[in-house]
């Protein structure tokens, strides 16, 4: 018998395999509510083109909103036979409404529909997303406020450097966050164009209002050619590459988070919320949720990726490999969404050892470069000569086992006669964050004001 959705032109139905390979509605039911949005845009201008009867239009629109409300309710058989969400949906507005559901069809092709779908999915996703940064950033920079005053090492190749506050450090995610929302927000902006009305690959010779049906449905303005309309997967691409670094950033402070919570460093504590336990080591607590947000970048990074290779190698227009699209797209941000609320959980949760780190900032010599700035400002030394200088103060240091600030000044005058008892001044860790005052700076002073203006900025 042939085959109820392509008609006339084939006589038997598709194999067993052929429809586990073709069909798409295991996964594309996510895509219901966009489709249905879709469907009672263009119906809505059909009618206002007379192209269909308003009468018809109106049945249409009343049995898509029954199925939406059988799909949000779970009542709705989906049908593997149907191929796609776009079938399922048309096969049940039939059996709700007759004839009249055939003419939904009408000036559009499963290819302008399947791309107007996954355009309004990504965008709906973007703003979910957005938001979850601005939460996430407005934990950060609770934090941060709260913890301006407390110092902890800075590291450059995980070796102690120079102090800097616990505030400021978070802080820098706040920023790394912020140039992530302004990506989401971008793709959004370039993605909202609609294909609605492109048909399979070359437009329509119906009268249609392609301007109607995008301001129907919240785009900007319709696509420009029909061809990139219904092939273009830009906009997922796109959206996939700011969620890969956001992933990545986030990444980075969950690695943070795994170094600082070991017995070694002791810089922050998690609860039992975000915490696990050992099978057979009962001393153990794992941070197992940061482990898992780490991991997930590389899965994120990998849903990229996967759409990059299925792209390269597609001509124009529409192919089916574009199917094995949306599974990736939709791994990546169901993977983000759930990174996003672990972190922000695991930021408001974690409780810093503010006198571990503090212990921790004054090690390492990590004073050393506040020693040659003193040099430079108050003996007029040259910074390389002061560097110098310093190098060999920190020799003698590492050489009695002691810190800076131990070295006697009668031994630090054999080093340099110019240096006077001031300079133990700048040889505490809370001296040299003070005086980290420049522009982006360290200083707990410039934290509170930063944390201050992100506050105001998200509101």
């Amino acid at each position: 018998m042939s085959n109820r959705m392509w008609g006339g032109r084939f006589s038997a139905g598709p194999s067993a395999i052929m429809e586990e390979i073709n069909a798409s509605i295991d996964f594309d039911r996510k895509l219901y509510a966009q489709d249905i949005a879709g469907s009672k845009a263009h119906a809505e201008m059909l009618a206002a083109r007379g192209i269909i009867s308003t009468d018809d239009a109106g049945k249409i629109a009343e049995g898509l909103d029954a199925i939406k409300a059988e799909i949000d309710g779970g009542s709705f058989t989906f049908s593997r036979a149907l191929e796609d969400i776009h079938m399922n949906v048309e096969s049940r507005l039939k059996e709700l409404i007759g004839a009249a559901a055939g003419r939904l069809h009408t000036a559009r092709s499963r290819n302008d529909q399947v791309a107007t779908d996954f355009r309004l999915w990504v965008r709906d996703t973007l703003d979910h997303v957005d938001g979850q940064l601005a939460e996430l950033m407005g934990a950060l920079v609770k934090r941060a406020g709260e913890h301006a005053d407390t110092v902890m090492p800075g590291f450059t190749h995980l070796q102690s450097a120079q102090p800097v506050t616990f505030g400021h450090h978070l802080m820098a995610y706040v920023e790394m966050l912020a140039r992530d929302r302004g990506r989401v927000q971008d793709a959004r902006r370039r993605l909202n164009e609609c294909p609605l009305g492109a048909a399979a690959l070359a437009g329509t010779s119906f009268p249609i209002d392609r301007h109607m049906t995008a301001a129907s449905l919240g785009f900007d303005r319709p696509t420009a050619n029909s061809l990139d309309s219904v092939s273009d997967r830009d906009f997922a691409l796109e959206a996939m590459a700011a969620a890969a670094i956001i992933a990545v950033h986030l990444s980075r402070l969950a690695e943070e988070i795994v170094i600082w919570s070991s017995a070694q460093f002791g810089f922050v504590c998690l609860s039992d919320a975000f915490s696990t336990g050992s099978s057979i080591m009962p001393q153990k607590r794992n941070p197992d949720a940061a482990e898992l947000v780490r991991a997930k970048a590389g899965r994120i990074i990998g849903d990229m990726n996967a759409l990059l290779i299925i792209m390269k190698g597609l001509p124009l227009a529409y192919q089916k490999d574009m199917q094995e699209d949306k599974e990736q797209v939709f791994d990546c941000f169901e993977s983000l969404s759930l990174v996003l609320a672990a972190m922000t959980g695991m930021v408001d949760d974690l409780v810093p050892n503010v006198a571990r780190m503090a212990a921790a900032a004054g090690s390492g010599f990590a004073t050393a470069t506040d020693l040659a700035d003193w040099l430079v400002r108050v003996l007029g030394l040259p910074f390389r000569d002061a560097h110098h200088v310093t190098g060999r103060l920190v020799a003698i240091a590492a050489e009695r086992g002691i810190e800076l600030s131990d070295i006697p000044l009668a031994d630090m005058k054999t080093v340099h006669d110019g240096i006077t008892e001031a300079v133990y001044d700048v040889l505490t860790v809370e001296n040299s964050v003070r005086s980290r005052t420049s522009h982006g700076g360290t200083a707990p002073d410039n934290v509170r004001a930063e944390a201050k203006r992100w506050t105001a900025l998200l509101g």
